[in-house]
């Protein structure tokens, strides 16, 4: 088969020809119809210090938004049947530990992420564990399903708490962010902000059902919030760009007592933050790692058959999984003129045209 592999510890990929994996007897092979590109990937591409830092095995196969066809199982999968449309929960976990057995797999201690420490699904054909493996309903087009993954974090993110009837603020304008506004627009908010500095994506949060959007390169969002809340601040506040001053900006935009949520991956670790605003403002802070398994992918799935929300603004490139070079620089280029990114592995999209 053909696949997208981290071949060098240096930027960049390649295309190789390596065999068809076999499958354990936990374990399904999907035949990829689609994968969509994470920021996880650019990192990966572009070989920065957290990927230094991270990947553990080089050479191996990268990609891990994914949907596909089951054409194999093993001999102890009971819950999908060859034939199977399925998405792939990304976090791998291992079972045993105290979180896998309390409902926190998607926190495991020994968990293993897809494309990251385990070969990935930019490639003609994916092996995995039943337990990672979703169902999904076969109407829906592949490059929907492939995005179940990135759009299960936004789920999380938004509904850890009711947001219905609340102010919500979405700090970053990447896809995650873009998504975050759609689920909150259909589980009702009644009203929404977002913040970002690229136009082409703070567009596409004006039709995912933003109210209000900041370019926080020429405006002041804590201010431009406060005054549109009579001076309370947001109910809810998710920080979605990994950016030390927004992360600030949304400590002061939240009202007391309402509800933070950390997404964004910061570039340092290390971050000067306003602990003493966090406590005084006696409010409840989270931080987000994936998506619950499986209650956000139920939450996922209905939401699309619902039709309530619309995901299509946000995936604006459709291209063969031989063009991963354009892919990537779209994604890296500023100012951005890319939302979400689906790959093909055999070349064809949905509507059969590249």
């Amino acid at each position: 088969m053909i696949a997208l592999r981290k071949t060098r510890r240096a930027r960049g990929a390649e295309m190789q020809e390596i065999p068809i994996p076999d499958i354990n007897p936990n374990e399904v092979l999907i035949k990829i119809q689609a994968a969509s590109l994470c920021g996880t990937d650019v990192h990966i591409y572009q070989w920065d210090d957290w990927a230094q830092s991270r990947v553990q095995q080089v050479p191996y196969t990268v990609g891990h938004e994914t949907t596909g066809i089951v054409v194999k199982k093993g001999s102890m999968v009971t819950r999908v049947e060859e034939g199977d449309a399925v998405s792939v929960e990304t976090h791998i976990p291992c079972g045993h530990c105290k979180q896998c057995l309390t409902g926190q797999m998607h926190v495991c201690q020994n968990l293993k992420i897809l494309g990251v420490d385990t070969n990935g699904a930019f490639a003609d054909y994916l092996a995995v564990p039943e337990i990672v493996v979703w169902k999904n309903d076969p109407s829906v087009p592949p490059e929907y399903m492939s995005i179940q993954e990135p759009l299960g974090n936004a789920v999380h993110a938004t509904l850890i708490e009711p947001v219905h009837g609340k102010s919500v603020a979405i700090l970053g304008d990447g896809p995650v962010g873009l998504f975050s506004a759609g689920v909150a627009r259909a589980s009702g908010a009644t009203q929404i902000f977002m913040t970002g500095i690229e136009p082409f994506r703070l567009n596409i949060g004006k039709q995912m059902g933003v109210d209000r959007i900041i370019n926080v390169a020429n405006e002041n969002a804590v201010q431009i919030i406060k005054d549109a809340t009579d001076g309370l601040g947001v109910d809810v506040v998710l920080e979605m760009s990994g950016v030390a001053s927004a992360m600030k900006d949304g400590i002061a935009m939240l009202r007391r007592g309402g509800r933070y949520c950390f997404f964004g991956i910061f570039k340092d670790n290390l971050v000067p933050t306003p602990l003493n605003d966090i406590i005084f403002n006696g409010g409840r802070f989270y931080g987000i790692n994936g998506r619950l398994m499986f209650d956000t992918w139920f939450t996922v799935s209905n939401l699309l058959a619902s039709k309530r929300l619309d995901v299509r603004p946000v995936v604006t490139h459709k291209l063969p999984l031989a063009n991963f070079e354009e892919a990537f620089e779209l994604m890296i280029e500023s100012p951005k003129k890319a939302g979400k990114i689906v790959m093909f592995p055999n070349g064809t999209m949905a509507n059969g045209k590249h």
